[in-house]
């Protein structure tokens, strides 16, 4: 399908939670909420990856970066 525009959305774990539990997970709440808000204006996704980062030298840091087009 192809689509005219795209948007991308970038969601990144907590960093206080990386630093004070050693890890921490995707906010999937969050991830619910902007995912429901741009399904009601038109946007569908197209593609995700789940990238990881190193954060302040010693962690890593999980996001997402979902692709959506309409």
């Amino acid at each position: 399908m192809a689509y005219q525009e795209y948007k991308v959305l970038h969601v990144c774990e907590g960093g206080l939670g990386i630093i004070f539990l050693g890890a921490s997970g995707i906010p999937i709440k969050k991830m619910e909420i902007a995912l429901n808000q741009e399904a009601a204006g038109g946007w569908s996704v197209v593609f995700q990856v789940i990238e990881q980062k190193r954060f302040l030298l010693f962690w890593q840091r999980e996001s997402v970066i979902i692709t959506l087009g309409r």
